[in-house]
């Protein structure tokens, strides 16, 4: 079992404080642009900081991340390069909890037992595997409990008859899919989102968080009420490839930081 150490479970100790969880691929545009956006963002008022490991078959991410990831992938950011950048940050001084966002075969390759070995070197929290389901999780979840690591579980509109299973095996947090389909910024959301949020807390222990589709403050501040954490992705990530160019310029890169981090000060501010 996870040891009351990690940073997650501190920081959802408070469960009348909702926290705001921004997601950025590593390597896009650049590994130092990722490192500044990171401190940025926690400046901003991030409390969790999602890492997304690019990768060649990103199948839960749509057209935005996936073009984040070509991007990193053509700049040779790696598994091992996210682990670093951990281990970077941490060093930079960096206390809020990292969970890294990557697909198993990266995991699988890099070996189950040395990532998670590494994850905890390295000063991460814990990790979304989208394509590993809880019923072939074992190993992985034997050596993250040996290293203090979470695997965060995802719940899904489509996961109906296996709310309750998933809920019941959940460590860390339950991320929760808003909508049906991949990543990416919806203009609208589900009208039964509510209703499935609330099913899903009463799944379940630990506390939860919704992502996939949320992208305006209105939208954050409307699923408040039901989740303990809001997740942002795609318009994050859009954000920055509107600025990649300037964020691949030393010189430009800190006017093109700060304009991310107003965006995502304005969707965590929606929290408040």
């Amino acid at each position: 079992m996870a040891t009351a150490l990690n940073r997650i479970d501190q920081l959802f100790a408070d469960r009348d404080r909702k926290r705001f969880i921004p997601f950025l691929t590593v390597g896009d545009p650049s590994i130092e642009a990722t490192f500044h956006l990171v401190k940025a963002m926690v400046e901003a008022g991030a409390d969790l900081i999602e890492l997304g490991v690019p990768y060649s078959d990103p199948l839960a991410d749509g057209p935005t991340i996936q073009r984040a990831s070509e991007r990193a992938l053509k700049n040779g950011v790696t598994i091992g390069d996210a682990l670093h950048l951990v281990k970077r940050l941490r060093e930079s001084g960096m206390a809020a909890s990292i969970v890294l966002f990557s697909y198993f075969n990266p995991v699988l390759q890099y070996g189950v037992e040395r990532f998670f070995a590494d994850l905890a070197a390295y000063g991460a929290d814990g990790v979304v595997i989208p394509d590993l389901p809880i019923e072939e999780n074992g190993p992985a979840v034997t050596a993250a409990k040996q290293n203090g690591i979470h695997v965060i579980s995802l719940v899904a509109p489509t996961s109906s008859s296996r709310i309750n299973t998933i809920g019941e095996q959940a460590t860390g947090f339950l991320y929760c899919v808003s909508s049906l389909g991949v990543t990416g910024a919806r203009t609208d959301l589900r009208e039964d989102l509510a209703d499935f949020l609330e099913r899903v807390k009463a799944s379940t222990t630990v506390p939860t968080a919704v992502g996939f589709g949320i992208s305006t403050p209105d939208q954050v501040r409307a699923v408040a009420p039901h989740t303990n954490g809001v997740i942002v992705g795609s318009a994050i990530v859009q954000q920055i490839e509107e600025h990649a160019e300037q964020l691949k310029d030393p010189k430009q890169m800190p006017e093109a930081v700060e304009k991310i981090k107003t965006f995502v000060h304005q969707l965590a501010s929606a929290l408040q």
